[in-house]
């Protein structure tokens, strides 16, 4: 038996609030100086480039599917550029060690991103269950 109550207040204000929390303590840390190990910045693609395949291989896409997923790659990859271009990156010009700093601008970039998701997600689903509902 499924029980549905009308949606408070709360429902809305406690993932904000967490998230404005998780936010906070990001940027703060954001905002100082951090080792950046080149040799490790593979690793992350890598495991991407594994997990694609495996789905593809799993479950190729049809010729159309090819192209909207060669066209996204191209899509995702411009936002991650312009998104690894707002990141400061300092060399130590005595000991030659890299350091990386994060931006704001690379902060509120990444939120917009999670704010569009949410906003295209509540819009489709909205459209679909007034379809559903006529």
């Amino acid at each position: 038996m499924q029980v549905h109550q009308a949606p408070g207040i709360w429902q809305y204000i406690i993932p904000i609030v967490i998230a404005g929390v998780i936010l906070a303590f990001r940027a703060r840390r954001m905002t100082q100086m951090r080792p950046l190990k080149i040799e490790r910045l593979w690793i992350v693609p890598a495991i991407y480039l594994l997990l694609v395949a495996f789905l593809y291989i799993k479950g190729p896409p049809s010729p159309i599917g090819w192209a909207i997923c060669v066209a996204m790659l191209v899509v995702g990859g411009a936002i991650g550029w312009q998104r690894g271009k707002l990141m400061e990156i300092h060399v130590d010009p005595e000991t030659h060690a890299i350091n990386q700093k994060g931006s704001y601008a690379a902060m509120v970039f990444l939120v917009g991103l999670f704010t569009m998701t949410r906003v295209e997600m509540y819009l489709r689903a909205k459209r679909l269950l007034d379809a559903a509902r006529a």
